[in-house]
Formats: C-alpha cells, sequence, structure tokens
C-alpha cells in the first residue's frame, strides 16, 4: 500500500492544464480565465449621480437648514441613460435620477431627502427648497473611479465567480477565453447492478455509484458522462472502457479488490499501465490508477472502489483535485479546518481514517461528531455528513475532546 500522498501525487502528475476556449460569459461560471482582460472604456463613463436628487452647484445651498432652506430655481430634469442640454448656473438646480450623468455646471447632488419636495408634491416643482448644506461633492460617482479606460482589470488564471462575469459584463464582453471543462467518463461494473428506473430482479442492486460519481465531477466543474454498466466479463468491459477514451478522465467503480470477478484490473493491464491499486487509507483501500493508451491517445483512469462511501471519499482525495487541475485550478486541496471530537473513534489498522461527521460552531470553535455507523455501504452517512474527519495513519484513538483535522465537504449547518 502506498500513501495518500503518494497516490495522489502519481496521479496528478499524469493529468495537464486542458487547452482554452471561448465561451459567452455566461457559461464561464467556476472556470479558470485563460486571457488577461483591459478595459477599452471607463467605468462609469461619465460623472454621474448616486442618488435621486438635484444637481446644484456647491455655493448655492452653502448654509442651508431645515429653518433656512435655499431655493433654487428648477431648470430641468435628467434621467439615467440620458444627457442633460442645460447647464446648472448660481442659484438653478436640475431634478436628476439614480445614474444620470451629471450635468455641466453641478459639483454636488442633494438627495431629494434633504429637500422640500415632499412638500410642494401637487405643486409646480419650477423651484426646490434645499434644507441641507452637504460636503461639496457628495452623492457624485467620478468618471472612471471603477475602472480607467486602458487599465487590467482580471488576469490569467483568476476563478470566473458571478462578481467577475459581471465586471465582463460591465466591460462589454460577451465572451471570453476560459480553460475548457474536462469531459470525465463514469463507467460502473457489476453483474449486481440494474440502472435506475428498472425494475430490481432479487439479489441485484441500483446503480447508485454511477450518479453520485458524475454529480461530483459536475460539482466541481467537469463534464460527466455516464457510459452506463459493464458485466463482469472481459469483453463487455473492454468495449466499456474503450468507449471513454474520447475522454480527458475515465472514472470506473468496482471491480479493483482481489476478488475472482474483480476483472477491472486484468483489463487495464491490456490497454496500458497500472502505477498503483492499493491507498493507505479507510475507507477506499482498493484503488486503481493507470494511464490507459489507444491509436496515440493517453488517458488517466481512475478505478474507484464498488463501496458507494468508499467511492464518493476516494473521489474527493483524488478525482476532485485531478479536474481541478485540469481546469488550471491553483488550489487543489480540501477545505480544511480543526475542530474538537465529539466521537471517539478507533484506528485499529494504521490506514488513514475518513470519517463521515457533521461540524458544527458553538463557543467561538468548531466541533464534530460521527454521523453514526461508519460501514463503508451506508450511503446515507454521506447525505447526513458535512465533512470528513481525518484520523492519521499513527493515531490509534481519538478520544472526545481531541483536536482533529476536518475536511469541509460544504458549509451546511447542522439542520
Amino acid at each position: 500500500m502506498i500513501s495518500v500522498e503518494q497516490a495522489l501525487e502519481k496521479i496528478l502528475s499524469n493529468v495537464s492544464v486542458l487547452e482554452p476556449e471561448r465561451k459567452p460569459i455566461l457559461e464561464t461560471m467556476g472556470q479558470v480565465l485563460a486571457e488577461d482582460v483591459r478595459s477599452d472604456i471607463n467605468i462609469p463613463p461619465l460623472d454621474n449621480s448616486a442618488m435621486d436628487g438635484y444637481a446644484v452647484q456647491w455655493d448655492s445651498i452653502r448654509g442651508a437648514t431645515i429653518s433656512q432652506p435655499k431655493a433654487l430655481k428648477v431648470i430641468g430634469e435628467v434621467a439615467a441613460g440620458c444627457i442633460s442640454d442645460r447647464e446648472v448656473t448660481p442659484g438653478t438646480a436640475i431634478r436628476i435620477m439614480t445614474g444620470a450623468p451629471v450635468p455641466a455646471g453641478a459639483d454636488t447632488v442633494i438627495q431629494f431627502e434633504d429637500t422640500d419636495e415632499e412638500i410642494r408634491k401637487g405643486k409646480s416643482l419650477d423651484e426646490i427648497g434645499i434644507m441641507r448644506e452637504l460636503v461639496k461633492g457628495s452623492n457624485i460617482r467620478r468618471g472612471g473611479e471603477d475602472i480607467t479606460r486602458g487599465s487590467l482589470v482580471l488576469t490569467t488564471g483568476v476563478v470566473l465567480r458571478p462578481q467577475e462575469i459581471g465586471v465582463l459584463a460591465s466591460l462589454g464582453r460577451a465572451d471570453v477565453l476560459v480553460i475548457r471543462r474536462p469531459a470525465v467518463a463514469v463507467l460502473a461494473t457489476g453483474d449486481e447492478l440494474v440502472d435506475v428506473g428498472q425494475p430490481l430482479p432479487p439479489g441485484k442492486i441500483y446503480n447508485s455509484n454511477a450518479y453520485t460519481i458524475a454529480s461530483q465531477v459536475r460539482r466541481y466543474g467537469g463534464i460527466p458522462r455516464i457510459l452506463g454498466i459493464a458485466a463482469d466479463e472481459s469483453q463487455d468491459l473492454l468495449e466499456k472502457i474503450i468507449l471513454g477514451m474520447d475522454s480527458d478522465l475515465l472514472i470506473t467503480s468496482g471491480g479493483v479488490s482481489v476478488g475472482d470477478y474483480d476483472i477491472v484490473k486484468d483489463v487495464l493491464a491490456e490497454l496500458g499501465a497500472i502505477s498503483f491499486w492499493t491507498v493507505r487509507m479507510k475507507p477506499g483501500k482498493p484503488l486503481a490508477f493507470g494511464v490507459l493508451t489507444r491509436n496515440g491517445r493517453k488517458v488517466p483512469h481512475l478505478g474507484l472502489p464498488g463501496n458507494p462511501v468508499s467511492s464518493m471519499i476516494v473521489f474527493e482525495q483524488f478525482a476532485r483535485p485531478a479536474i481541478l487541475k485540469m481546469l488550471g485550478k491553483k488550489n487543489l486541496a480540501k477545505p480544511t479546518i480543526s475542530a474538537i471530537s465529539e466521537s471517539r473513534i478507533e484506528n485499529r489498522d494504521g490506514r488513514r481514517v475518513f470519517a463521515r461527521a457533521i461540524v458544527r460552531k458553538g463557543d467561538g470553535q468548531y466541533f464534530a461528531r460521527l454521523t453514526g455507523p461508519q460501514g463503508s455501504g451506508i450511503l446515507t452517512s454521506m447525505s447526513r455528513a458535512n465533512a470528513l474527519l481525518v484520523v492519521p495513519e499513527n493515531v490509534a484513538t481519538v478520544e472526545v475532546g481531541d483536536e482533529v483535522s476536518v475536511q469541509m465537504l460544504d458549509w451546511r449547518e447542522e439542520d
């Protein structure tokens, strides 16, 4: 058996960052930018109003109070997206909406609440009373204060979130160059499997692994392609594996332990070399990895265990970082925190244990407790968990109150 770190190093050394593609910005969520983005415009393009109110000259409102308002002549109105053809002069004001360009001559915007407009409702608004002296320049957003023409706005390697996509839209960019998403083929193996939506004969189980793995692929940015179920027969398995070799990564589940019908390793040997097939971890000891070769094309392959929990945990430790690397991301590690264990855990065989846990926060620190029975076939233990509590190989027992390392699956709070 090799260590988790050794296994991960071998896997990552055999996957590469994929090539870029140009895509509509709305389709790039979570992808890595593959070009520097500079601005051709100022944002905002012009000085504009941050409030609904009146554009004025500050000298005209100096000393204004509620008891002694300054009366100004209203000479026009300007809405967002329009430019006023009038100029603000001493003693005048232009009614202005949020986002509208500030008219020539104005240096301050007074919000409606600091005028007597409410009192004047129903009357002519050819005059307005200013009831507060603001600081000169108040409520004006300066042209280019966010982005200036020619500036570098987003750099190669940035992961695109909604805010970056919004920035691209503000620049008028309809598309952008990003590292493409990896296509990941998913194949479940075993005569005992039946696909969802079909009657369940005696002795059979539904093929849950393909759907959990495909969902994990999608969650971390890949494009899953479910190949179906391969029987415990070499030719069928070989044919289905070959179908998956037009993908960037092939993931199989089942058929990698030491049973008589565990034939995945044998079939893989016909197509390439197996780097390893056991890892010092629990659950998830049986894990095959190698690179398949056919017609000059090389495809990395991960053979996950058949037990559903083992399959998911092995995916988190190895397939997830491989997919993230292909996407061009730099931070491949799971989010990890320290917590106080609320459960006793035994580690009897010197493997690294990944226990399903529920993390909660209280009194300024995190606490982690097991979800219940930890059998590798109890998929609901993953459904209940928001984290994996990690017990190192050299730790025989975790006692209640011990500080432990916890990998977060998500940040869902305990119900």
